[in-house]
């Protein structure tokens, strides 16, 4: 059986951190500005991978390997930093779009490019090993100390967090393709904007690279 409690704080703690905008919702943006709704909204679905596979990592303890091995944490925070900083880079350096955007309409991506956006919104996620020590510190103190399963209440907790975090993402990627139509209005300008995204992605990468195990998610 699932045993949580304070189930209104949780859902009103999942929003206040739903809306503190991080690497996620960078990419997100970034995604749905250049690319159209369609790569923003498969940008959403890596992302939600991601933060099942903390979920189920959490759940099972797996996470918790993090917590007490300082290497590992440390090795897999400078992968998730290099990641940051590689898409960043790419981003900054990139001289032209691949399509001419007219009226402010993304051009249409391609299968290949969507399959690249869900890898990027995953493993931007799943490479931040500050998202798993933050469920290994979040999520168990809504857990009653008397359930019989407390892996399965982890589980149920994690999913409910990755639905309402996936409903803002979405919500986000909506806006940033409605305010694109207005705010960038042919590809010089959303060239810029990317670039612009791409100098944060890299302040991102330095941040995480310079962290300690501190348990917040940006």
């Amino acid at each position: 059986m699932i045993h949580v409690h304070d189930m209104g704080f949780f859902v009103l703690s999942t929003l206040l951190l739903a809306f503190t905008p991080g690497p996620d919702t960078l990419l997100i943006v970034s995604r749905t500005t250049s690319h159209g709704l369609r790569a923003g909204g498969i940008t959403v679905l890596g992302i939600s991978a991601g933060i099942f596979l903390h979920t189920l990592a959490a759940s099972l303890g797996v996470s918790a390997i993090l917590n007490t091995s300082p290497g590992l944490f440390t090795f897999v925070k400078f992968l998730g930093a290099g990641y940051l900083l590689f898409i960043g880079v790419s981003m900054v350096i990139r001289t032209s779009p691949k399509k001419t955007q007219v009226q402010g309409v993304a051009p249409e991506p391609s299968d290949r490019s969507l399959g690249l956006m869900f890898r990027q919104g995953f493993l931007t996620n799943v490479l931040n090993p500050k998202v798993a020590l933050f469920f290994l510190a979040f999520l168990p103190q809504f857990v009653d100390r008397e359930a019989s399963r407390p892996a399965l209440s982890l589980f149920f907790l994690g999913v409910v967090f990755n639905f309402i975090g996936s409903l803002w993402n979405y919500c986000t990627a909506l806006f940033a393709e409605f305010a694109s139509r207005f705010l960038l209005q042919d590809s010089r300008s959303t060239q810029w904007f990317q670039r612009g995204a791409g100098a944060f992605f890299v302040y991102f990468g330095i941040r995480l690279a310079l962290a300690g195990p501190a348990m917040d998610v940006g």
